[in-house]
């Protein structure tokens, strides 16, 4: 499976620990930066990996930043994108079975690495569950 992922200066440890985390169990990853933790903005990150979903590049992508609010509001800017804010493995599990989400934005400084490393595995596992969650997913896209 191939996964875009990025973040903002905050998230950089969590991604960089994820990408070779995420590489050795066989996942193609296309890393968008940052790379240092110098300051950046999380909005051109995130606008990366969610052309990168949208175009099909990759089947999901993955976000960091410091409350993850920001570089998913960014990533929900774009149409085909249902990014999913998510602090437990509980929550990301439902955003794939009920909102068929196709990012995951994590929140680095309210989570620890292995919350983090935990998410994303079981955001990367669980399929949609389509049935009656498909005609209210279908009502997202505004335009």
């Amino acid at each position: 499976m191939k996964i875009a992922i990025a973040s903002d200066h905050a998230g950089v440890d969590y991604k960089a620990r994820l990408v070779k985390h995420l590489e050795y169990k066989g996942f193609e990853i296309t890393d968008f930066g940052p790379m240092t933790e110098e300051s950046v903005d999380y909005p051109d990150f995130a606008h990366k990996v969610s052309k990168a979903v949208s175009n099909n590049e990759v089947e999901l992508g993955i976000l960091f930043c410091g409350s993850g609010n920001g570089i998913n509001m960014s990533a929900n800017k774009h149409q085909a994108i249902r990014s999913a804010l998510c602090w437990t493995k509980e929550v990301a599990e439902l955003s794939r079975l009920h909102n068929n989400a196709n990012v995951v934005a994590m929140p680095a400084r309210f989570i620890s690495y292995d919350e983090a490393q935990d998410i994303a595995e079981v955001f990367l596992a669980t399929k949609f569950e389509g049935g009656r969650h498909e005609r209210r997913v279908n009502k997202i896209a505004c335009c």
